[in-house]
């Protein structure tokens, strides 16, 4: 473990762990502090209203050290903690794993159902019970195999059984996207639950054209956030509950695919960050009901070059982002910080990149974005997820086929 406490000392440090070090007092490293200076993906396109993009960078101070807990899991994906502190994390492939304090791995917990493991699916994410020290329900969102080479985001709960060999017992698929494509993209399947019990999902809208195009169409589940019970039942409070042609779970629509998502502490509402083509990497607080424009409005170019949707980026009645990134991030994962350890960083919005290799910081002033800070960038690791610890520590996953959890805490 290795710690700094001024920019001039902050340096990359590896062992045999793997990345065990990096941190800093004065602010981002050097290759941090170009970042809002980068050329940008699209520069013909503008803003539709001041700070909705490359909002100034700020420098929090903060002197953090990283530790690398566990290693050696297979591209993992998602991150909960259990109430005595152990950790449950999945790796894409399809195992369920329970890691300890100590980084101890446990062998792959035994009863998950099949997934479609190639391109960006396979075991995604995962959630605990709100009440789970009573009922040991866990859920986790996967790509599910269908017929031929089709396949969807799906959502499936089940008893979590400990012990030497761990299992999930009593295994119920509670959730389906539909229509299944022929698509190794854009998943989404980020879980999140609210304070009222229910379970939002993030869907994408699987990247081919035939699901683009889906992801206005109220009648299926492409490019949707939606909203169920704990049992895959809906909401009766839901949007467009009783609304003919409309699916009941969707809570919201015109996503692209969106996988971060959390709760702010603050306002109980849930905050969203979906992939955009280049230079359209979007945060969004997806309204009840309301409309975030993919693929009519959007901001950002095909990944090709040519423009998307003739460039639009602003139609009435189409919701605009609070933010985007140009150039993009490829975000993954994301926290809003309440914990007592790093007091500067309270009320900060953490999100994992996975194309810019960084834990990007996130000052906000109400729902809008008012600094941005990068760290870890030199570490060269593509953050997959962001999750705060019971204690306070700020955890993240590695996207690699020899991945990590890595651990930040205050330098002492």
């Amino acid at each position: 473990m290795t710690k700094f406490r001024s920019a001039a000392r902050a340096a990359l440090v590896l062992t045999g762990l793997g990345l065990t070090g990096l941190g800093m007092a004065g602010g981002a490293l050097a290759a941090d502090a170009a970042f809002n200076q980068a050329p940008a993906n699209a520069p013909d396109q503008r803003a539709a209203f001041a700070g909705q993009t490359r909002a100034p960078e700020v420098k929090s101070n903060v002197a953090f050290q990283v530790t690398s807990v566990a290693q050696g899991l297979e591209n993992p994906w998602g991150l909960a903690f259990l109430p005595d502190g152990r950790m449950l994390v999945t790796e894409k492939p399809g195992r369920l794993r329970i890691v300890t304090a100590a980084g101890a791995l446990s062998e792959p917990v035994a009863g998950l159902p099949a997934v479609a493991a190639k391109g960006q699916g396979g075991l995604l994410d995962v959630a605990i019970d709100p009440q789970f020290a009573s009922n040991g329900l866990v859920y986790w969102s996967y790509s599910e195999p269908r017929d031929g080479d089709a396949n969807n985001t799906a959502v499936a709960r089940g008893k979590l059984v400990d012990g030497a060999t761990p299992r999930i017992e009593n295994v119920e698929v509670i959730f389906h996207q539909s229509p299944s494509l022929a698509s190794a993209l854009h998943f989404g399947g980020r879980l999140v639950f609210a304070p009222d019990g229910t379970l939002y999902v993030t869907l994408g809208e699987r990247s081919i054209t035939e699901g683009r195009m889906q992801a206005q169409d109220l009648g299926g589940l492409l490019g949707k956030v939606v909203r169920i019970n704990p049992d895959g039942s809906i909401p009766k409070d839901n949007p467009f509950v009783g609304k003919p042609g409309a699916r009941p779970e969707i809570w919201s629509y015109g996503h692209r695919n969106v996988q971060a998502a959390a709760l702010n502490p603050k306002t109980k509402a849930l905050w969203t960050i979906e992939h955009g083509a280049r230079g359209g990497d979007e945060l969004n607080i997806p309204k009840k009901g309301h409309d975030y424009g993919w693929p009519t409005i959007a901001y950002g170019i095909e990944y090709r070059g040519a423009p998307i949707t003739g460039g639009i980026t602003q139609q009435k009645g189409m919701e605009q982002p609070v933010y985007y990134w140009d150039p993009v991030i490829a975000p993954s994962g994301m926290i809003f910080y309440t914990g007592d350890l790093f007091p500067a960083w309270k009320d900060s919005l953490f999100v994992g990149g996975l194309r810019s290799t960084s834990l990007v910081r996130l000052s906000l002033k109400g729902d809008r974005v008012a600094g941005e800070e990068r760290f870890l960038t030199d570490a060269k690791k593509r953050i997959r997820d962001v999750v705060q610890g019971p204690e306070g520590a700020i955890y993240l996953l590695t996207d690699s086929p020899e991945g990590e959890v890595l651990k930040l805490t205050p330098a002492k």
